[in-house]
């Protein structure tokens, strides 16, 4: 893998894992998410204005239509996983979509973007798939609601990977910016998402009284990491960078054990090192 690309995916985990860890102390819900996508359509603004002043920024119907494809697709997959959530565990639906995700990205890039398929990008992805399997289910005591999350689960993997390749083909094949992507999917989320918002106006203002520097934060940190991701994509194959992102679960249990003291942390470190060793492994795809 490219080095430069590496470092993105490197940086990109470390912010992804931070504002996750942000969205969970708030609580989540549709209406901090609407909330930190209006954030993001206001922080946002300046850059995506200097990018299009530059002259950059490239539009046909075909661009157009991945851009609001790739807003459609990560709304999916949020209706999905916090449907996931309601139906079954999250200890449950969270690790099998990551692992899925993933999985299905690789073989999306190889079948439908004609990447190719070596050892190193095999065993790779198996190594970080594994890694996550082990980190989301320790110490699981699901009941019941094992089989509705793995369903759940599985849905909203194969939603991780369709807007992967979708995104991957529109910022490595169509070059458009990683910056303009980002932000127009977000605003097609956030105008899908206000007709359903509009209606707890009163409900709005106290999440935004109770949350308003957690959803600043959030709002500047996530499409970041999404964007830093996106930049890598431009320099290594899809199929490389898809499964290496889960370097920000990588992050997230040595968050966990710092920060949150979470429990069974031999078990979640052992699975940290198959992830790292799994993107050690893409480096030589």
């Amino acid at each position: 893998m490219d080095l430069v690309a590496l470092a993105l995916v490197i940086v990109a985990a470390f912010i992804h894992a931070t504002w996750n860890l942000l969205a969970k102390r708030a609580g989540g819900g549709q209406l901090f998410v609407w909330l930190y996508s209006a954030a993001i359509a206001v922080l946002y603004f300046p850059l995506v204005a200097w990018v299009m002043f530059q002259g950059n920024a490239q539009w046909s119907a075909l661009i157009i239509a991945a851009i609001v494809v790739s807003g459609f697709l990560h709304l999916a997959y949020a209706i999905c996983l916090q449907t996931g959530y309601r139906k079954a565990d999250l200890s449950v639906v969270y690790p099998i979509a990551r692992g899925t995700g993933p999985a299905l990205s690789v073989a999306g890039a190889i079948l439908l973007l004609g990447e190719p398929f070596t050892g190193a990008v095999a065993g790779g992805a198996a190594l970080i798939v594994g890694g996550v399997m082990v980190i989301g289910l320790a110490g699981n005591r699901a009941h019941g609601a094992l089989w509705p999350g793995i369903r759940w689960g599985a849905y909203t993997g194969a939603i991780i990977a369709c807007y992967t390749v979708a995104d991957g083909y529109t910022v490595r094949y169509l070059a458009v910016s990683p910056i303009l992507l980002d932000y127009f999917s977000n605003l097609v989320r956030l105008v899908a998402l206000t007709p359903s918002v509009v209606t707890h106006r009163k409900l709005v203002v106290t999440e935004w009284r109770t949350n308003a520097r957690l959803i600043v934060a959030v709002g500047a940190l996530a499409p970041l990491s999404y964007i830093l991701v996106l930049y890598a994509m431009t320099r290594a194959p899809v199929s490389v960078i898809a499964p290496a992102r889960e370097l920000s679960m990588m992050v997230g249990v040595l968050f966990g054990w710092w920060l949150l003291k979470e429990a069974d942390v031999a078990r979640r470190l052992a699975g940290a090192a198959l992830i790292a060793c799994g993107v050690t492994l893409l480096m030589f795809y």
